[in-house]
C-alpha cells in the first residue's frame, strides 16, 4: 500500500482514508480470490470476535460454512468449550442447520428462534428428538402467537435425498423445480438438515474453511492467568484449529511469556496474540513465537477503554504499522474492531492485516447467541455486551470468592447492556458476509488486484476531512 501524497505524521482511522481507483485488468467482482495469506485457513478474511454475545457454536459454524472463523470466547468453562467445538466439527458444510422445536412450543417461542425471514424452517421433533417435518416460519403468520406447533395445521415442506444436492447447482434447481425457498435434506430416511435456494446459490460462491480431515474450522480464546498452556493444549486435543490468546493489554510480560508457554508445546496450530498497536508490540509477540498479532485498543462499539484511560490508537494506523512490522518477523496481524461499513474492511486489508475481526456487527444476527427480542416498535434485536464490561467480568469469574469477584468488578468497564438491532434486510450472518464480501471485492477490482496480497501491495491511499468522508454517504432522504 501507498498513500498518494506524503505518508501523514499523525495517526488515521478508516473514516479519515479512502481508497484511490487504478488501472485494472480484474474484469469482474468474481474474479478474485479472497484465500487469507495467513495460517488460519480461512477462505475469506473474516472473524468472528470472541465475544460472548458474539461468537458461539452455532455463528462459529455459519462463518467456517461461509470460509471465515469463529472465536469461541475465553469466558466459557472447558466443558462447554468442548461441546461448542465438537458442534461445530461435527455440523454439515453445505446444509442449513436445523432449528428443532418440540410440539409444545408456542408460535411465539418459535419465532424466537426463527423470525419470518425467506426461507426460514422450522423442525418439529418427536419425544426422543428424532426430526419428522419441517415446516416453513411462513406458515406462522396467521396463527395465534400461544398456539402450539402441534396443533398448527402446515403442510410439511417437500424432501430431497442427501445424494441429490452434492452439487450446489443441481440443488438450487430442485429446489427451484418444487416451487419452494427451502427443502428438507434425508439421509435414509431421516431429516439431517435443511438447504434453501439461497444457500445453495452461496455454495457456489463461497469455500468452507475446512480442517485436514474436511471438518469445519473453529478457533478458541484463552487468557494469560492461570495456566495457559495446559488450556490451549487441552482446546487443540478437543479439536480446536487456531488458538487465540487474548486480553486487553498484549504488549505485557504476561502475555509474552504465555505465549511462549504455549508455542513451546508445539500444538501444531497457529497461535494469535493480543490485543496491541505497535510495532514493538508486534515484535515481541512474533519473537515469543505468534503466527498472527491481533491489533486494536479501543475501537470497538462495545469499548469505553479510550475515554476510561486515553488508551489506544486510531485503527487505521495501528494496522499499517504493526502490519509492517509483523511482516519482518514472518506474522501476520488481524484488524480487531472498530468496523462500520465493508470500506472499512477493505481499508484494513489495505493497510496489510490478512483478516479482519469483527464484534457488534455480528451481534445483531439470527446466528448470534441469544433469542431474538422484540422493542417497542416491534423491531428484533438481540443484546451485546463489552468483554470488559461489569456482566462480562462477573461471568468470567463466577468462580471466585464472592469478594474477590465484587473488587473485580469495581474495575470493570465497557458496556454491560446494548440493544443491537437486526437488519430486516439482511438479519442473517450470511447476508452481512455478502454484503461484505460483494464490496471487498468491488474494492479488489477498483485496486487491480486479484488477490489479497496483490490489494496490500497494490492499493493506494488518500487521506480526507470529515466532509470529505460525509460526501460519501448516500442521502438517507430524497432530496
Amino acid at each position: 500500500m501507498r498513500f498518494i501524497t506524503e505518508r501523514p505524521h499523525h495517526d488515521l482511522t478508516y473514516s479519515d482514508v479512502f481508497l484511490v481507483p487504478a488501472r485494472s485488468e480484474v474484469g469482474s467482482r468474481l474474479g478474485v480470490d479472497l484465500t487469507v495469506d495467513d495460517p488460519s485457513g480461512m477462505r475469506v478474511p473474516l472473524v468472528a470476535a470472541n465475544m460472548t454475545s458474539v461468537t458461539g457454536a452455532r455463528l462459529a459454524a455459519a462463518m467456517a460454512r461461509r470460509g471465515g472463523l469463529g472465536v469461541l470466547p475465553q469466558d466459557l468453562p472447558l466443558q462447554d468449550l468442548d461441546t461448542a467445538i465438537r458442534a461445530v466439527k461435527s455440523a454439515d458444510a453445505v446444509l442449513d442447520p436445523l432449528v428443532r422445536v418440540g410440539s409444545g412450543t408456542t408460535v411465539a417461542e418459535a419465532l424466537r428462534l426463527a423470525p419470518d425471514t425467506p426461507g426460514a424452517l422450522l423442525t418439529l421433533v418427536d419425544g426422543a428428538g428424532e426430526p419428522v417435518r419441517c415446516i416453513p416460519v411462513a406458515a406462522l403468520r396467521h396463527v395465534l402467537p400461544d398456539a402450539e406447533l402441534g396443533d398448527v395445521v402446515a403442510e410439511a415442506v417437500p424432501a430431497v435425498d442427501d445424494e441429490d444436492v452434492t452439487e450446489p447447482r443441481q440443488a438450487f434447481d430442485l429446489i427451484e423445480a418444487a416451487g419452494v425457498e427451502a427443502v428438507a435434506v434425508m439421509h435414509h430416511g431421516r431429516i439431517i438438515g435443511s438447504l434453501s435456494a439461497r444457500s445453495a446459490v452461496r455454495a457456489t460462491l463461497y469455500e468452507p474453511a475446512r480442517d485436514a480431515h474436511g471438518r469445519l474450522r473453529v478457533a478458541a480464546a484463552v487468557g494469560v492467568n492461570g495456566d495457559p498452556a495446559a488450556r490451549a493444549a487441552a482446546l487443540v486435543e478437543a479439536g480446536v484449529d487456531v488458538l487465540v490468546l487474548d486480553t486487553a493489554h498484549g504488549h505485557q510480560q504476561q502475555m509474552i511469556e504465555a505465549v511462549r508457554a504455549v508455542a513451546a508445546r508445539s500444538l501444531g496450530v497457529p497461535i494469535v496474540a493480543g490485543n496491541i498497536v505497535t510495532a514493538q508490540a508486534a515484535r515481541d509477540l512474533a519473537e515469543a513465537g505468534a503466527d498472527i498479532l491481533k491489533v486494536g485498543v479501543g475501537p470497538g462499539a462495545m469499548c469505553t477503554t479510550r475515554m476510561m484511560t486515553a488508551v489506544g490508537r486510531p485503527q487505521f494506523s495501528a494496522v499499517l504499522e504493526t502490519a509492517e512490522a509483523a511482516r519482518e518477523h514472518g506474522a501476520r496481524v488481524w484488524a480487531d474492531g472498530g468496523v462500520r461499513y465493508p470500506r472499512d474492511v477493505a481499508l484494513a486489508l489495505a493497510a496489510g492485516a490478512s483478516a479482519v475481526m469483527i464484534g457488534s456487527w455480528f451481534a445483531g444476527t439470527l446466528e448470534a447467541p441469544g433469542e431474538i427480542l422484540v422493542d417497542e416498535d416491534g423491531r428484533w434485536y438481540k443484546e451485546s455486551w463489552g468483554m470488559a464490561s461489569t456482566k462480562a467480568v462477573e461471568q468470567r469469574f463466577r468462580r471466585l470468592d464472592p469478594f474477590e469477584r465484587a473488587r473485580k468488578t469495581l474495575f470493570a468497564e465497557g458496556i454491560s447492556s446494548s440493544r443491537i438491532l437486526l437488519d430486516p434486510q439482511r438479519p442473517s450472518l450470511d447476508d452481512l458476509l455478502d454484503m461484505i464480501t460483494s464490496g471487498l471485492r468491488s474494492s479488489m477490482t477498483y485496486a487491480g488486484a486479484a488477490t489479497l496480497p496483490q490489494f496490500a501491495e497494490r492499493a493506494v491511499v488518500g487521506v480526507q476531512s470529515a466532509a470529505g468522508y460525509e460526501e460519501g454517504k448516500a442521502l438517507p432522504v430524497s432530496w
